[in-house]
């Protein structure tokens, strides 16, 4: 499939930016057309990182400041990555991709994308994007590490979770797997999301992973906290 060429044609190289580069994770199908990219951002002063399926992105985003999207991927809808992301990160997004159309653009928006950008598209467009978003971004409050439903409390940093204040002993996936539930609560997960998020796999079928450690965590926790929705995936659930 021929893909939209990117115009990628640079400004003067930029300022110092401080201490640390930011650190831009580029998600393209194409390694081949994403190299220009990668090298054009670095020569920019980012520190930048190219990776090429959706359960990699999912497992690389939490190191990075900065994502910059394509929508076509060989394992993964991009549009899910983004939700993915979404549902557990604050990590501005923006959306870079040959999808153009109107409705395109409101997908990706509600999907949790910062800004959309239609390939081809100039260097210094980008970059100015990039800024903008950045901008933006940096006036949000942080995101707390600590989410709480009724008498669930699930603390990221620690990895400690307590129901009605009495630790709840979890493995690390089942940790990770309540975690993401309870960081979008009242969204159905489809189980390939999971597996993609909590396992970074999207190929194999792992026959039933994600209903063995629901099972296990509804033993732990008692009915009524995580919830099937039969044909799509599995919810948080609002015990009385």
């Amino acid at each position: 499939m021929n893909r939209p060429a990117t115009h990628l044609l640079e400004p003067p190289p930029a300022p110092h930016r401080g201490p640390r580069a930011l650190r831009v994770l580029v998600v393209e199908g194409d390694a081949h057309a994403a190299a220009p990219l990668l090298r054009a951002l670095a020569r920019q002063g980012y520190a930048a990182h190219g990776v090429t399926t959706g359960a990699e992105a999912l497992r690389a985003h939490p190191d990075a400041d900065l994502v910059l999207l394509d929508l076509d991927l060989p394992d993964l809808d991009g549009l899910e990555v983004c939700r993915g992301i979404r549902a557990v990160a604050d990590t501005p997004i923006i959306t870079v991709t040959a999808r153009g159309s109107e409705l395109d653009r409101v997908l990706g928006l509600q999907a949790g994308s910062d800004d959309y950008l239609v390939k081809p598209y100039g260097f210094r467009e980008l970059l100015a994007r990039m800024e903008a978003v950045l901008r933006r971004t940096r006036t949000r409050p942080p995101a707390r590490p600590v989410l709480v439903h009724g008498p669930l409390r699930i603390d990221a940093g620690a990895r400690l979770t307590t129901l009605h204040g009495t630790p709840v002993d979890l493995t690390r996936k089942e940790f990770d797997l309540l975690h993401l539930l309870a960081a979008h609560p009242g969204t159905v997960l489809p189980r390939r999301q999971i597996m993609a998020r909590v396992w970074a796999d999207t190929w194999s079928p792992r026959g039933r992973t994600v209903d063995t450690h629901v099972s296990t965590l509804r033993a732990k926790l008692g009915p009524g906290w995580i919830v099937t929705v039969r044909g799509i995936g599995f919810r948080l659930g609002h015990p009385g």
